[in-house]
């Protein structure tokens, strides 16, 4: 069994990184090199701006590299609590931003020609309790009167059709959303940044920003300094630079998923015939989908902890249980990756976007990030470029979470409240 993330086994070594210093004067830089700042950076060239891009380590190698392979419409949060939060206009606005999420990472696709497998399945969003059906259908009425008149309800009766399991009590069908190879993703972004100019940087930390002068500042790395005019944070749970504002809004919480073997077509037509992608309804959530060479990948958040080698080991037998809990005929299927990342979590699970004392940012996608963050990085290319009527997120307040000012220490007891919901509700 693989300790590494599928999607980065199973990609070519991006080759077109810059071996050389970091030094230059720059339009706009970049930090982090996940979807966001992939994306941001080739909008940005495409512009004709001079851009480089600063990442701590892999291109696409944290959170965009170690998820679940869904790119799913529809935000975390149930629509009709959203609605009673936001209101009816703002709801809709907010929810159809993420259908045009995923149709931005359709258009990227095609026009870069990139070969990463999306393909638009839909998601099923399952009720793990009979309650929670009756919550679903309750947030599908809603959305069914304007923000997707395309969703639709599935009986328990009928469940069969979409999942082979009895575990479930009918479940929600979004047929927008899409899967997709996020390695190969990742790396046709990179590709396609580096066909535009943008200068792209592993493994360089950004250890010191310097304002200059409105929106310009000096970014210090181990490995030398630049200069831009613009800056665009898209770092999501990095612990790493002079990023304290950010990370107390911003709780890294730990996502672990696991792999089979390769399936037969049998065997998956038997699980899931539509192979659509899958979630359901609980706090410590369970979701899966087929990957592009007939994988089960299984995730979930397992246990409230962080994400390293060990942890990863013992959350995974956590979710190859649970996996046999919904799918006992997978028993004797191997299991060939287990591995973890960290979810930028915050408080209300809604991303934030915008701009903090001459720094613009993007992040805090809440497990919710693929379509997001690659949308998130176009739209912020428009808001540096003067268009700040682009941003969906700029309404948005964003206080500080309390007591967080660094150190996770209230995981456990985030953990313990969430399993005590599950059991209650």
């Amino acid at each position: 069994m693989k300790l590494t993330p599928y999607w980065l086994d199973t990609v070519p070594k991006f080759l077109a990184v810059h071996q050389g210093p970091v030094e230059g004067d720059y339009d706009v830089a970049i930090v982090g090199g996940g979807f966001t700042g992939l994306s941001a950076s080739l909008a940005l060239a495409k512009k004709g701006a001079r851009v480089i891009l600063l990442d701590a380590g892999q291109l696409g190698g944290a959170a965009s590299g170690r998820n679940g392979g869904m790119c799913n419409n529809g935000f975390a949060g149930d629509y009709a609590a959203m609605v009673g939060r936001l209101g009816a206009d703002a709801a809709k606005r907010l929810y159809l931003s993420y259908d045009a999420a995923v149709d931005t990472v359709e258009r990227i696709v095609r026009e870069e020609g990139i070969d990463c497998d999306f393909k638009r399945v839909g998601k099923l969003k399952v009720a793990a309790k009979p309650a929670h059906y009756d919550k679903l259908a309750r947030s599908q009425d809603l959305m069914a009167r304007g923000a997707d008149p395309d969703s639709y309800m599935v009986s328990r009766q009928d469940l069969r059709n979409e999942l082979g399991s009895d575990r479930y009590f009918g479940g929600l069908i979004f047929p927008k959303s899409a899967a997709m190879h996020m390695g190969k993703f990742a790396h046709g972004l990179a590709t396609a940044a580096a066909r535009q100019g943008v200068r792209l940087h592993e493994n360089t930390p950004v250890i010191g920003l310097t304002r200059l002068s409105g929106y310009a500042h000096r970014l210090s790395t181990p490995t030398g300094s630049v200069t831009a005019k613009q800056v665009l944070l898209a770092t999501g749970t990095s612990a790493v630079g002079p990023l304290s504002y950010f990370r107390r809004r911003i709780v890294p919480v730990g996502a672990f998923l696991i792999a089979t073997e390769p399936l037969s077509p049998a065997s998956l037509d038997a699980l899931l015939p539509h192979r659509r992608n899958v979630t359901d309804t609980r706090n410590f959530v369970c979701y899966f989908r087929v990957t592009p060479d007939n994988r089960l990948l299984f995730g979930g958040r397992a246990r409230f902890a962080k994400s390293n080698a060990r942890s990863d080991v013992k959350s995974g037998t956590i979710l190859r249980r649970s996996m046999l809990e919904i799918f006992p005929d997978l028993s004797d299927a191997r299991i060939d990756y287990c591995w973890g990342g960290m979810v930028d979590m915050t408080a209300d699970r809604l991303p934030r976007a915008g701009e903090r004392d001459g720094l613009f940012y993007s992040m805090g996608y809440s497990g919710h990030g693929t379509q997001m963050s690659t949308h998130m990085g176009q739209v912020m290319a428009k808001v540096m470029d003067g268009n700040a009527a682009a941003n969906p997120l700029r309404d948005f307040d964003w206080p500080a979470i309390p007591g967080h000012f660094g150190p996770t220490w209230f995981l456990p007891f985030v953990g313990a409240y969430y399993k005590l919901q599950d059991i209650l509700h």
